[in-house]
């Protein structure tokens, strides 16, 4: 972790010889671990400390994860990833619809999980000195803040998820030309193929509802025929 303070990271699995594991192998990975056994537990300890990362099983009695999901996206951008022990792609899309940041269908390789939650930490941004003067895009009511990596809307912000913040700083660094999808792939630490690409679109879809009036109909957050996306700011 490179002298940096640990991450703290929620694991949530109503198994409780899989917690046990979990928690063994991330604490020998540099991170402060708690453990939930169900969506409710889980719940009490978000409510008093601040998580870096949450790692939820889909697959829990009572409210399954994907649920809880949806309902902490509400009032949370804490990073969330999934583990599922169904591979079907259409499980995996509906987990990032709700809002996860990520997936790791079971059986995994401890390794990969690793990989995983580093990959998503990086993209969290990082609080940024504020000396430099603001670069800000406009996006019709929506503006930008290039240095802070905010999103606000009027006076309001608008709450982004680590993946979402991840593909602003991307676009925002090349506003006004189109970026593949095989990069966005890339960029986002994901292994290439057809199914991370389908995972990445799911990803715009949920950032246009954040910038465009009409998100049928998207005038900033293009979509560029046979050359990817694009930010179009004013």
């Amino acid at each position: 972790m490179s002298g940096d303070p640990a991450a703290h990271l929620l694991v949530v699995d109503d198994d409780e010889r899989i917690r046990g594991l979990l928690q063994k192998f991330l604490v020998r990975g540099g991170f402060l671990v708690s453990v939930a056994r169900d969506a409710a537990q889980a719940r009490r300890l978000l409510t008093g400390l601040e998580f870096d990362l949450i790692v939820l099983d889909v697959m829990m009695p009572g409210e399954d994860g994907i649920a809880l999901t949806r309902d902490l996206r509400r009032h949370m951008t804490t990073p969330i990833l999934l583990l599922t022990a169904r591979g079907e792609t259409g499980n995996r899309i509906e987990g990032l619809e709700a809002g996860a940041d990520d997936y790791l269908v079971k059986p995994f390789e401890p390794k990969e999980l690793l990989l995983r939650i580093n990959a998503i930490l990086r993209r969290v941004p990082q609080a940024r000195a504020a000396d430099a003067g603001p670069k800000v895009l406009h996006l019709g009511a929506v503006r930008y803040d290039v240095d802070r990596g905010e999103l606000w809307n009027g006076a309001e912000i608008v709450r982004l998820t680590a993946t979402e913040a991840a593909l602003m700083r991307i676009f925002a660094a090349q506003a006004g030309a189109p970026v593949s999808r095989e990069r966005l792939v890339g960029d986002l630490g994901r292994d290439e193929g057809q199914a991370q690409e389908r995972a990445v679109d799911v990803q715009i879809t949920r950032l246009r509802r954040k910038i465009e009036a009409d998100p049928k109909q998207p005038r900033y957050l293009q979509t560029v025929r046979g050359a990817g996306y694009m930010l179009a700011p004013d």
